[in-house]
């Protein structure tokens, strides 16, 4: 298990707002909606919608759980980067927006392969998740994906990552059994826990609380 987490953050940080009109050409579009509750009151909200979803697929993209199976035990594949919505560098998932003709786990495969090098075979398909309905439309499904590091393309020295320009990605392992653990110090140290990690390390520990498994 990677033990180090050294990421520099990038420096100077600015925010700066955005004019309304760059807005529009943004992944986001804003919207005011009007609906009626179920008290018969009319009410707005107001929200964002993304604009990058393929006419043929209902949702955008997907968020990778990646188990490499080690003779010590499974250990799920994280990343760090830099989000600058945080101001942080965050513990993630590999994820990645899918492209049209696409099926979630295709998508999966893809992404895991560009971003991490290693390859995987899709194995379970989530029902499609919102990740904050309450401002946007923005969905995902989660792909189970396991990784035999036995497969050449997978061994130390030979996986090759595929990044964008101006994607910045550290990857590292952690045992499952000590997720949560571990997602603890590192809020501690000052990293930044995307949801979709914290939420399969939560749901470890129901399963460890409760003896579901």
């Amino acid at each position: 298990m990677d033990k180090t987490h050294q990421v520099r953050l990038p420096s100077p940080f600015l925010i700066a707002p955005l004019k309304l009109q760059l807005i529009l050409y943004l992944i986001l579009t804003p919207l005011r909606t009007t609906y009626t509750d179920p008290n018969a009151e009319t009410r707005t909200w107001e929200h964002a919608e993304r604009t990058t979803r393929p006419a043929d697929i209902d949702f955008d993209g997907v968020g990778i759980l990646a188990i490499l199976r080690k003779p010590s035990g499974p250990e799920v594949l994280l990343q760090k980067q830099f989000r600058p919505p945080t101001n942080r560098v965050v513990i993630e998932v590999p994820a990645g927006l899918i492209d049209g003709g696409e099926t979630a786990s295709e998508c999966a495969v893809r992404e895991l392969k560009e971003e991490t090098g290693y390859i995987g075979v899709a194995t379970e398909v989530s029902p499609i998740m919102f990740n904050d309905p309450g401002f946007c439309n923005t969905n995902l499904k989660m792909v189970h994906v396991d990784v035999d590091l036995e497969r050449e393309e997978n061994k130390d020295g030979n996986r090759k990552p595929e990044l964008e320009e101006g994607e910045f990605i550290e990857t590292f392992s952690v045992p499952l059994n000590g997720l949560w653990e571990e997602l603890k110090r590192l809020e501690r140290l000052g990293f930044a826990i995307d949801a979709r990690v914290g939420t399969i390390a939560e749901g470890i520990e129901v399963a460890k609380k409760w003896k579901l498994v």
